[in-house]
């Protein structure tokens, strides 16, 4: 029946309707992918030893990769499992996250590897956020299918909500930065603080497109948005292999006998560095299309771009994490029982 009925709509009516329908579900089905794919990482992370409980603070006997799988079958109540108050359901592990979202939103305290881990993750997913802001002004202005393009400037690509909250967890992660540089005086969580802030000026010059004349957005703001998606995400690809990473393509100089890479690899066989180097470029220039609101009209390309990006990140996780491991045991290198304690047996469950 709903087949039938889909093709006896026109074109219009039918395009209309297919984009509703991406629009209430491409943020549930991004926010399902996220957590199945961090569900993976965890699950490598298991099986080549890292010990992310410990590098994360987390408690040793909660939530395994098993376990957020199942939450991931289930999420469609999660914002309400989330905030249940009861001991059940994981109660340390779900109140923990939310702690890391209230400390990411006010970073008041010293920032943390979690604060900022999930930070970044949300700025993988400020398209996904963007989507659920419009849905959920379409519903409480009770718009059909048939006036979904009729309220653009309400809920559509012309509301000025759309570039804020795209901007709002780069906003987070750039302020945890300045945060980061009042506890530890590091000019590099200044250098950090500057990569985020290339993204506002994405961002916002894409949504200018709506607000001004053609002849003034093809002459001058375009030109300024495509400079400024190259300077975002050639300094993000930089910063994720020289920093996030600790790989030594950008130093000049090969430290060990992995070319470009770090002395220490967790992960076999040793290609899949190279492999994650070049689609993290390709990836990185792909990421600012979910951040220009005048190039999210086809919405196929949109979620093929969304699903990208959540790929990119679930990538990314694999090396931060692994960089992480690797910091943790240099820094008590010096005590063989503390290092026999990160290297944890693959019985041992860890925390999410």
């Amino acid at each position: 029946i709903a087949k039938d009925s889909i093709e006896k709509m026109d074109t219009t009516l039918r395009g209309s309707f297919f984009y509703e329908a991406f629009l209430y579900y491409n943020p549930l089905v991004m926010v399902a992918m996220m957590v199945w794919l961090w569900g993976v990482n965890l699950w490598a992370f298991l099986h080549y030893r890292v010990n992310y409980s410990k590098i994360f603070d987390l408690d040793q006997n909660h939530l395994t990769h098993k376990h957020i799988w199942k939450v991931a079958i289930l999420y469609i109540g999660l914002p309400l499992v989330l905030i249940l108050p009861f001991d059940v359901l994981y109660r340390s592990s779900r109140f923990f996250f939310l702690g890391t979202l209230l400390r990411l939103s006010l970073p008041l305290q010293p920032i943390t590897f979690a604060d900022f881990f999930v930070a970044d993750v949300l700025t993988s997913m400020s398209k996904v956020l963007s989507d659920i802001e419009r849905s959920l002004c379409r519903m409480y202005h009770r718009q059909v299918c048939r006036a979904a393009f009729e309220a653009e400037e309400l809920c559509g690509s012309h509301s000025i909500w759309i570039p804020c909250i795209l901007a709002l967890p780069y906003l987070f992660r750039f302020a945890q930065c300045l945060r980061q540089y009042t506890d530890t005086k590091e000019r590099s969580c200044l250098f950090n603080a500057l990569k985020y802030s290339t993204a506002f000026p994405v961002v916002f010059l894409s949504a200018l497109k709506y607000h001004v004349l053609p002849e003034y957005w093809e002459g001058v703001y375009r030109p300024l948005w495509l400079l400024s998606s190259v300077v975002n995400s050639f300094y993000s690809f930089y910063w994720d292999i020289s920093r996030d990473w600790d790989f030594s393509l950008f130093s000049g100089i090969s430290r060990t006998k992995n070319v470009g890479l770090r002395a220490h690899l967790v992960y076999n066989p040793r290609w899949v560095y190279y492999w994650a180097i070049g689609s993290n470029l390709l990836l990185r220039c792909a990421w600012t299309y979910k951040l220009s609101a005048h190039l999210r009209h086809n919405y196929l390309t949109v979620f093929t771009f969304s699903g990208l990006e959540m790929l990119r990140r679930f990538q990314w996780i694999f090396f931060r994490v692994e960089n992480e491991h690797n910091r943790l045991l240099l820094r008590t290198s010096s005590s063989p029982e503390t290092e026999m304690g990160l290297l944890a047996t693959d019985d041992e469950e860890h925390v999410v």
